[in-house]
């Protein structure tokens, strides 16, 4: 599974390493700045969990791939223990949105999988319908097949009756040959 956090918003979701910039909540959810300008009204409330965010800081803009400047400055001056309760809060964010992402992953594999195995029946049942079918239409061409011998057989007879007649009226209609009678 890749490591790359994802916009919270299910009609978005993509990569926020792409823009380096994200919005993030209190409650554990990360937004890419389109979606939470569009999604984060004036309500404060978290699009995706429906969480007040009424406090200042429940809702910060954040640069995913900081400068080293950034990354220098930006706990200097704290105590150890507020470093390691930041670095704590962040792990636990990093943490739940692994968790979230791969949840929703199973939840897409799944409802994939659901829709394969529809898939696979309807095409089951459209290949037995097929095949019957072919056998019907095998069937109904032997009988034309041999519907057609017949006919064949019966024209081939008509024209030896044909000829046979046509010898017989050739016959008749030159009359008997008899030799001349004297008077």
């Amino acid at each position: 599974m890749d490591t790359d956090l994802r916009c919270n918003s299910l009609k978005c979701r993509k990569p926020l390493s792409l823009s380096g910039q994200a919005v993030v909540t209190t409650c554990s959810h990360i937004f890419c700045i389109d979606c939470a300008n569009v999604l984060i009204t004036e309500a404060r409330v978290c699009p995706a969990c429906e969480t007040a965010l009424t406090e200042q800081d429940d809702i910060v803009s954040t640069t995913l791939n900081p400068t080293n400047d950034y990354k220098t400055s930006v706990l200097s001056g704290l105590s150890p223990a507020i470093i390691l309760d930041v670095a704590n809060r962040a792990m636990n964010f990093w943490s739940y949105q692994m968790s979230q992402e791969s949840t929703f992953q199973q939840i897409l594999l799944k409802s994939s999988q659901e829709r394969v195995a529809v898939l696979e029946k309807q095409c089951n049942n459209i290949v037995r319908e097929a095949n019957a079918e072919i056998a019907l239409l095998k069937e109904k061409l032997l009988a034309a097949q041999k519907d057609a011998e017949g006919e064949r057989n019966k024209v081939r007879d008509l024209k030896e009756i044909h000829k046979e007649n046509s010898k017989e009226y050739t016959k008749l209609k030159v009359g008997p040959s008899l030799p001349q009678l004297r008077h």
